[in-house]
């Protein structure tokens, strides 16, 4: 009601005309008496010139609602004050609509109010339909939003724009109302809450809610008046934890908070039905950082605390640069009430978000002068030492904002993807490195809730993400469509840049959250002739038999022979009868699996006390020289080697199988060894790999290439080196081909008795 007798002030005293020079026109004492008590020390000038260039510039004009036009811009300007904004911004709220709808020139409003108002002014004023027809209104809000990338507080005039004419919308054909309700709820209303300023976007968001679903809001509105109409049990509560807290010795402000119109309908309809205490949440007001964390201390000593309800918003801002503790408290009769902490700092930031900060341009400003010597906290702006600006108003969601628009010129493409970026209500930071890359490609990422590693790529990245072919996600492998969480450690991979890369998958344009990711994608699937629907064919997913023919197409006639005799001797000893050696029968696996067990070199191991008895490696765990190895012996009175660390040990040595000792010796076969790559499937992964080993000196004897698996590979190498000193660099050798993310022994697992 008192918002409702400002504005009829304002009406009837704008009727009166003009004022004697140098005094305070009437109309906007209001406006100065507000602006003062957040401002004590505010030259008022400009706001008088102001004043008197709308007024007369928009004299004779009506607005629907039949009052001058100027109480708009009044209106607007009181709203402003109201939440803390400096005397620059309230001269360019006065002005907004002077050049869109009056004689006035952006130029005369630089000559008389300088770059800054000029600036403001400009970024709130619509583009016409005469020049850009259907496309006037996403060009426009494209125009205010790279506006508010340099200065938030043309948003923050904007946002006071709409909530007037919210207010006033009844004059408004029914269409009309629906048409500007879902542009308000779809564009504006986020924006306010990405921009933390919650005393707009909390009225707008019941005014929407009105237009949109009158019966719904009906409902509600006769849901709080019945419960308004009885005792309210938080007054008792509230008196509980002021004494609490006075017997504790901590000076706080406790306040009843009632929730508005539709966050009591969005907890009905989470909750299904509301209890007496969920109308409103009590709010405890602290001067330090230290008090919030005392005053929970003390509520959950004192009450039985919900754990599932506490947030630690202060440790960890919102992405809007909110901070508060959040907690709920039970008391002895089993009510339960949820309560806000935070200084008075943070409520002020809370509500009227970046306007609390002042002139993004001023290092260290804050909006109300009687919070000199306070805590700036996060929200602080600064400059860094290049004298640049770094505006904590320009958060990551921003940014990705400005970065993606300039690549929609469509603006039905603009327009829907700027709905799609800010219908992802949430943020999240995830942590983000690119091994090998070029400049800075780590560090903290932020992105909207539900990215995925695809969208961290070419958040980090840009079009250099068009090679990302794989990830780690908290250490451990994960596909590039893996949704992220907040606090993620993310490891991006990159095919490498020698060669055309294979590029972007077509099916990652049904994961990704970001306008940025998506855009880069349909571009370059567009400029490569691929379809969305695409599916994208890598050397590996050619299929299994394909790549085992590639894999045996690199091995020498050499070793293809010699492949076929060890599967000849793997034959014959399928054939040979069991035979006892002691007293101890062949073990079951090597009777059911000969195939994993394989003579490699001579004469390098040996069976002290044993000479001349065939010792044979074991393919499971593929044993080479410098290993700790045990013996067992097997039929044909033969001892195979296996690794000490190798499963069939234990399991063997655990069934009371014989184990005899074996020593290596040099000898001048080499030795073999078994090798596991794992690896990220791209075009030309076998030739590099067979290329690094042979670099090594080492020789192929077998390969086997595993079917893809999630843009996932396997390769499985037996290898000959000239000297098991050289095993160490081989490995690393496989490790830096492109794609590879890690190199093993291969251990095969055998059947258990």
């Amino acid at each position: 009601m008192s918002a409702v007798r400002s504005l009829r002030k304002l009406s009837r005293v704008a009727l009166l005309g003009a004022t004697p020079r140098d005094s305070l026109p009437d109309a906007i004492e209001h406006v100065a008496k507000v602006h003062r008590a957040h401002h004590p020390r505010a030259d008022l000038r400009p706001l008088r010139r102001a004043y008197m260039l709308a007024e007369s510039s928009h004299r004779g004009q009506m607005r629907k609602s039949g009052e001058p036009y100027i109480t708009h811009p009044l209106a607007v300007t009181l709203l402003l004050a109201q939440l803390g904004a400096e005397t620059t911004t309230l001269t360019a709220s006065l002005l907004h609509d002077t050049v869109e709808d009056t004689a006035v020139t952006l130029e005369q409003v630089r000559q008389e109010f300088g770059d800054q108002v000029c600036y403001l002014v400009d970024g709130v004023t619509k583009l016409e339909k005469v020049d850009y027809g259907s496309a006037a209104e996403p060009e426009t809000f494209r125009k205010m939003l790279v506006a508010t990338g340099n200065d938030v507080r043309v948003m923050s005039i904007k946002l006071a724009d709409r909530l007037h004419n919210m207010r006033t919308l009844g004059v408004m054909r029914r269409e009309k109302q629906v048409r500007i309700a879902k542009v308000t709820r779809d564009v504006l209303i986020p924006l306010a809450e990405r921009l933390g300023i919650q005393a707009l976007k909390s009225e707008l968001e019941d005014l929407v809610f009105a237009i949109l679903h009158p019966e719904e809001h009906t409902a509600t509105r006769e849901l709080i008046r019945e419960h308004n109409s009885r005792p309210d049990p938080l007054t008792g509560f509230a008196a509980q934890v002021r004494r609490t807290l006075r017997e504790a010795g901590i000076v706080a402000q406790v306040l009843i908070r009632p929730r508005h119109t539709v966050s009591v309908h969005r907890l009905r309809l989470k909750r299904g039905q509301l209890g007496d205490c969920d109308y409103a949440r009590l709010l405890v007001l602290v001067d330090e950082d230290a008090d919030c964390y005392a005053v929970l201390g003390e509520l959950h000593t004192c009450f039985a605390p919900l754990v599932s309800e506490f947030k630690d918003f202060i440790a960890a801002p919102k992405f809007n640069l909110y901070q508060s503790l959040h907690t709920a408290i039970a008391d002895e009769e089993g009510r339960v009430a949820e309560v806000l902490v935070r200084t008075r700092r943070m409520h002020q930031v809370a509500e009227t978000g970046v306007i609390a900060l002042g002139d993004p341009h001023v290092a260290g400003e804050t909006a109300p002068d009687a919070a000199e010597g306070a805590a700036q906290g996060p929200a602080a702006a600064t400059a860094d030492a290049t004298g640049e600006r770094t505006d904590p108003t320009r958060p990551g969601w921003l940014s990705r904002l400005l970065e993606w628009q300039s690549h929609a010129p469509d603006p039905n493409t603009f327009w829907q993807e700027l709905r799609d970026e800010l219908a992802q209500d949430l943020e999240i930071t995830v942590y983000c490195a690119v091994p090998g890359a070029e400049g800075t490609a780590g560090g903290a990422l932020p992105l909207p809730a539900g990215a995925t590693c695809v969208d961290a790529a070419y958040a980090r990245l840009g079009e250099a993400a068009h090679r990302c072919i794989g990830a780690r996600v908290n250490g451990r492998l994960a596909a590039l469509t893996t949704a992220l969480r907040d606090g993620d450690a993310l490891q991006l991979f990159l095919e490498s840049s020698h060669g055309s890369p294979s590029g972007p998958s077509p099916e990652w344009l049904d994961h990704v959250r970001t306008p940025s990711a998506r855009l880069a994608i349909r571009e370059w699937l567009a400029a490569h002739g691929r379809r969305e629907g695409d599916q994208a064919v890598s050397e590996p997913a050619a299929g299994q038999e394909g790549t085992r023919q590639a894999a045996r197409e690199v091995l020498s006639e050499a070793a293809r022979e010699e492949l076929h005799q060890e599967r000849r001797r793997h034959q014959e000893l399928r054939d040979e009868p069991h035979r006892r050696l002691g007293e101890r029968y062949v073990p079951q696996e090597v009777e059911e699996h000969p195939e994993q067990y394989a003579e490699y070199g001579e004469n390098i191991p040996v069976v002290p006390g044993h000479p001349g008895t065939p010792v044979r490696l074991a393919r499971c765990c593929t044993p080479v020289p410098t290993d700790a190895v045990t013996g067992f012996p097997v039929r044909g009175g033969a001892v195979t080697v296996h690794r000490d660390s190798c499963q069939s040990v234990a399991r063997m040595a655990s069934a009371g199988r014989l184990t005899l000792p074996v020593r290596w010796e040099q000898g001048d076969a080499g030795c073999r060894v078994t090798l596991r790559a794992e690896a990220f499937g791209r075009p030309h992964l076998l030739a590099d790999l067979t290329e690094a080993i042979a670099a090594q000196g080492a020789a192929v004897v077998s390969a086997d290439v595993e079917p893809p698996c999630e843009q996932r590979v396997r390769h499985t190498y037996t290898l000959q080196l000239p000297d098991a000193a050289g095993l160490p660099a081989l490995v690393r050798a496989m490790r830096r081909v492109p794609g590879v993310y890690d190199v093993t022994r291969s251990v095969r697992q055998t059947a258990a008795n």
